[in-house]
């Protein structure tokens, strides 16, 4: 078996998808613990993945920023430089030109093996497995953050999804379980700079209520800072999204509402203390960005009654 002494890892774009590699990857340096790592992936997801062990080098793709995207990705695989194994966890076209350039003694492209649906943690996994004949378990999520320490039981919230409006549950039935739940917790509502007016409403809705103990970080963190105060958490409401996975990886009491998306595949991976709230429509996993019908029952019909009965078995 030839020596790996330095690895080439390509990481999802979106938060969620990397920080469902991590189980593989922790594989990966179980199994060269030596080998020094440059990772390449997202500005996201090299903030969330890049403080993982063994890693030597975090390259940003900014690729598609400025320039010819293809020349740029040619720039980046000479960057890289050589390599006894190259890895990327992404399918797209893009990436197959970049690891066409890559000097490396093994390069492997992310393909899925199995038709059936299981969790897309095991899908990396199982490509790693096979790629690199091992026999790994897929393991927990792992970030390597320290959880903010809260003053007081703090209840956070996510209403935002980043793939699109049809993963969204509504602003006013979050809000209805943050003004019942303030009874208990402090609330801390999280999102990212696309999130702040959904944000924004469900804290006015709120104020309106003269509920106080209320602070809206949408828009206002880093993803490090992100990550640090979802570990800290209490309990947890969320879309499915990528911080839901990264309370996943902190085993975060949290309540996940899925819609129009496969909860059997990208669910929170070995969270004991998850639940998952979905009405399993016909119509559903649609998986589109918009709801095809126009009626987006998948989400409508969920009130925040469901989720407040739900609370109690959270823990």
């Amino acid at each position: 078996m030839p020596t790996i002494n330095k690895i080439f890892i390509e990481i999802p774009t979106w938060l969620g998808d990397a920080v469902m590699t991590t189980p593989a990857i922790e594989n990966i340096i179980k199994e060269y613990p030596y080998a020094k790592i440059i990772m390449l992936g997202s500005y996201v997801s090299t903030q969330a993945l890049g403080k993982m062990k063994n890693i030597s080098k975090v390259i940003v793709d900014n690729s598609k920023k400025e320039g010819n995207r293809y020349l740029n990705l040619m720039k980046i695989a000479k960057e890289v430089g050589s390599v006894d194994l190259a890895i990327s966890f992404r399918k797209s076209f893009s990436s197959k030109f970049m690891m066409f350039f890559i000097k490396a003694k093994q390069k492997y492209s992310y393909q899925r093996f199995v038709k059936e649906e299981i969790h897309q943690a095991i899908r990396y996994n199982d490509f790693i497995n096979r790629r690199l004949n091992l026999n790994y378990d897929t393991g927990d999520l792992k970030l390597y953050f320290d959880a903010f320490k809260y003053e007081k039981p703090t209840l956070g919230i996510n209403p935002g999804a980043t793939y699109g409006s049809a993963k969204r549950w509504y602003p006013e039935e979050f809000a209805k379980v943050a003004i019942e739940m303030s009874k208990k917790y402090n609330i801390v509502i999280f999102g990212g700079p696309e999130e702040v007016d959904i944000a924004s409403e469900i804290k006015e809705k709120l104020i309106s209520k003269n509920i106080t103990n209320v602070k809206n970080l949408a828009g206002k963190t880093s993803i490090p800072e992100l990550i640090e105060k979802i570990a800290g958490l209490d309990l947890f409401i969320t879309n499915d999204s990528g911080p839901m996975h990264v309370a996943a990886s902190f085993k975060i009491p949290t309540i996940a509402i899925f819609g129009p998306t496969k909860y059997t595949e990208t669910n929170q991976w070995k969270n004991p203390n998850g639940i998952i709230v979905s009405k399993d429509l016909e119509c559903a996993p649609c998986m589109k960005r918009v709801c095809p019908l126009g009626h987006h029952d998948c989400m409508k019909m969920i009130r925040a009654e469901d989720i407040l009965q739900k609370i109690e078995f959270v823990k």
